[in-house]
């Protein structure tokens, strides 16, 4: 049986550092990875949306894979980012095109755009499933794919094909994550996609989150996502309330890019240049999150 728990707590969807060529900086990479292993994350998550997968090339996904395994060598899990498709062979055929060794499991994303029914999304992953080595964690994002896996569509799966293991969820819907947590199987997670309920989430009986807020707060978030886990919502609340004025200003004008200009005020990369079509935050973007990450870092304790 495969073992979940291995995924359970806080997974840092990993942001890719770029210079002002637009090339990959591996040197703030490096930085970043091991400030997220030193603040206590239980895994990364790399090439998944914030890591601007959509704008990268193979090799370039591959370079950036084979640095992040080699960087972390074995201390914590590795998830490879699978970036979805209206393709089902195209995904494969990128899957295939891969070297994978090292990598604990692979999150994807349900098929974007055609918006297939709920049959389709469920026989999409059933071929990805039938095609993997590696457990899968499914990844609903309504938002961006512009179709929702219905909780009926995510507990088939999770019946049915033993090596899809959790699902990443983002839609928004709490009445939809508590059917699938009241009814899933048990070792089967459920994972927020989304930093600002992710505590509500954990609190209905899920399994911790995927996120954006602790490239920059990895210690914060991951003490905050245990603490939940653990039933102390005293404190994890306390760390949740004074976290929460960021979630704004690190999505007003998008994600990766708040989180490029947070990483930047705290010094862990040196630009927060982000691929077209998307381009950095505005300037009082950038100072409205500088303003209100002064202040949670002046608190003595969050």
């Amino acid at each position: 049986m495969i073992d979940t728990s291995l995924f359970r707590g806080t997974g840092t969807a990993l942001a890719t550092p770029f210079d002002t060529n637009g090339k990959i900086d591996f040197n703030s990479l490096k930085k970043l990875i091991e400030f997220n292993i030193k603040g206590g994350v239980e895994y990364l998550v790399s090439l998944g949306t914030t890591g601007e997968a959509v704008t990268l090339n193979r090799e370039e996904c591959q370079s950036i894979l084979d640095f992040t395994l080699e960087q972390v060598d074995g201390r914590i899990p590795v998830v490879f980012g699978v970036f979805g498709s209206n393709n089902t062979e195209i995904i494969l055929e990128r899957l295939n095109g891969y070297t994978l060794d090292g990598v604990s499991a692979l999150l994807a994303a349900s098929p974007y755009y055609n918006k297939p029914t709920q049959e389709g999304i469920y026989q999409h992953y059933k071929v990805f499933s039938e095609n993997s080595s590696l457990p899968i964690i499914i990844y609903n994002v309504p938002g961006r794919t512009s179709s929702n896996i219905e909780v009926e569509t995510t507990l088939r799966l999770a019946n049915n094909l033993q090596n899809i293991i959790g699902i990443k969820e983002a839609s928004g819907n709490v009445e939809q994550v508590n059917s699938i947590i009241k009814h899933k199987p048990d070792n089967f997670l459920v994972i927020s996609g989304d930093d600002p309920s992710a505590l509500g989430t954990i609190a209905y009986g899920g399994d911790g989150v995927i996120s954006v807020i602790s490239n920059a707060f990895p210690e914060e978030w991951s003490n905050m996502i245990r603490a939940g886990l653990s039933s102390d919502f005293g404190k994890a609340a306390k760390i949740n309330i004074n976290l929460h004025d960021l979630h704004y200003w690190l999505y007003r004008d998008g994600n990766p890019c708040g989180i490029k200009a947070a990483l930047k005020i705290r010094g862990i990369i040196q630009e927060m240049s982000v691929r077209l079509p998307l381009v950095p935050v505005s300037d009082e973007t950038y100072k409205g999150l500088q303003k209100e990450m002064e202040k949670i870092l002046s608190l003595q304790e969050i």
